[in-house]
């Protein structure tokens, strides 16, 4: 069956930060099966290779693997550099890398605290901006997702730094869409709620977190990386064409309690 032509993404390049594993995963497969060349990025450079490589035997995607550091502006620079030498400008950016920590604030170091939002909001500003510039002077448009959280507006204890850098996401994105819309830009995020994934497997498969998640969950159950692929097909084709500054959720209902 073809793809229907307003989700079809032929003749695009798409980045994707943390796209080695887990939600990153899961949206630069997605991209690929929808006609996008795609890159994916993470600051190690084999487990992209790897990535990659799984990636194009399945889709028959073009597919190019590199190291990125999204808190390091001269990283920015080189990816961008190698990206468009290797593939062509970028047309969708999807910013996932992202990392957690848990610490009740009173134990929670200040290093700890810019380290997060250092890479989940930091990282994100510098490759948006960096990426927004080209597309601006290429005068064609484009597409940015930024991957938040449903902790953006769910506060969880041990998590005061993770929840206030995605709602930080959340409001960049949402400034991002404002000043880049007359530049054909939309920028939108997607906040998820729990995914299995190497960063949150150890507690969902836990008796005690399984529990605890079937009891928060109304699907009683944690997504598949495979699960995103869909909305961020959506978001990064035409099929969004009147969509910038949203938000939209996949949580399997949880922040509806």
């Amino acid at each position: 069956m073809a793809v229907l032509p307003y989700f079809d993404l032929s003749g695009k390049v798409a980045a994707v930060s943390g796209g080695a594993t887990g939600i990153g995963r899961g949206i630069a497969e997605g991209l690929a099966e929808a006609g996008a060349s795609v890159v994916v990025a993470s600051r190690r450079r084999d487990s992209c290779e790897s990535a990659a490589r799984e990636i194009a035997d399945k889709t028959g995607a073009r597919t190019l693997a590199l190291a990125l550091d999204v808190m390091d502006a001269g990283s920015v620079d080189a990816f961008i550099d190698e990206t468009t030498a290797g593939l062509g400008p970028i047309d969708i950016l999807v910013n996932n890398a992202g990392v957690v920590d848990e610490q009740p604030i009173l134990a929670l170091a200040e290093q700890q605290w810019d380290r997060l939002f250092d890479t989940n909001v930091k990282g994100t500003f510098l490759l948006s901006k960096k990426v927004a510039a080209g597309m601006v002077s290429r005068n064609k448009g484009g597409k940015i997702i930024n991957v938040a959280s449903i902790a953006a507006h769910v506060a969880w204890p041990k998590m005061s730094a993770y929840c206030a850098s995605k709602a930080a996401c959340v409001q960049l994105t949402k400034v991002m869409a404002l000043e880049w819309a007359r530049y054909g830009i939309q920028v939108n995020a997607i906040l998820p709620g729990y995914f299995l994934t190497p960063m949150s497997r150890d507690f969902v498969t836990s008796e005690e977190g399984a529990r605890a998640l079937k009891a928060a969950i109304p699907m009683r159950r944690v997504a598949d990386p495979a699960e995103v692929k869909g909305l961020a097909v959506l978001l990064a084709s035409d099929a969004s064409s009147f969509m910038t500054g949203g938000e939209f959720t996949i949580d399997g209902g949880q922040s509806c309690r």
